[in-house]
């Protein structure tokens, strides 16, 4: 069990990227007042956790519905957080978060900065909502289904406290270590991203012997 939170724990770490989020959400609350800043960041933090839930406990039945099976969205989800994984090594994931920043702090008309961009996609985006379905898809039983929850719960409530935090956290870790981090979690993410993609072989080749 401590394997699989482990495996979990780490996964959700590097595809949703907390200290990454709270640069991007500090730059896009910097006129408000602190009040308005922390109903923000929780949200935020809220409405991504209400997506990423109904798909941990409804994607695989959504997938049923739709006709796909396991093994061919772990092999697509595995392809997915690779390509993540190639932006955070080569750091253009980090650029493209900046610029749809800057797109959303552009139109003055928009205040309110928790559904678009940061619950969805930033916390809420595609690498988190595949990454959610693949390890419950991978989980037996209630219990492993549990542990699994139990590690996106403890990354959204390190998320929250990032976003709450997002001033002093920056000036704390600099952009040098900042890049440096992202870049280990990268090839870890990479790591993860192949085993998902053998698995889905592995499962699709076996029902077929």
């Amino acid at each position: 069990m401590i394997e699989l939170f482990v495996s979990a724990f780490v996964t959700f770490f590097v595809v949703i990227d907390p200290p990454g989020c709270a640069p991007i959400f500090a730059s896009l609350t910097g006129g408000a007042t602190p009040a308005h800043r922390r109903a923000m960041a929780v949200r935020s933090v809220a409405i991504a956790s209400g997506i990423l839930l109904f798909f941990a406990l409804f994607g695989e039945d959504l997938l049923r519905a739709l006709g796909v099976s396991l093994a061919a969205f772990r092999i697509a989800g595995g392809i997915m957080l690779f390509m993540i994984a190639l932006d955070m090594v080569f750091e253009r994931r980090t650029q493209r978060r900046e610029n749809r920043a800057q797109e959303v702090s552009a139109t003055p008309e928009i205040e309110d900065i928790s559904v678009f961009p940061m619950a969805i996609p930033m916390i809420a985006g595609p690498g988190s909502i595949a990454s959610i379905m693949l390890l419950m898809a991978r989980s037996e039983g209630l219990e492993q289904s549990l542990v699994v929850l139990g590690a996106l719960a403890s990354i959204l409530m390190l998320t929250l406290v990032a976003l709450l935090a997002a001033g002093p956290l920056m000036r704390f870790l600099g952009l040098k270590v900042e890049a440096m981090i992202t870049r280990v979690l990268g090839v870890i993410l990479g790591a993860l991203a192949a085993q998902f993609v053998i698995d889905g072989i592995t499962t699709a080749f076996s029902l077929q012997v």
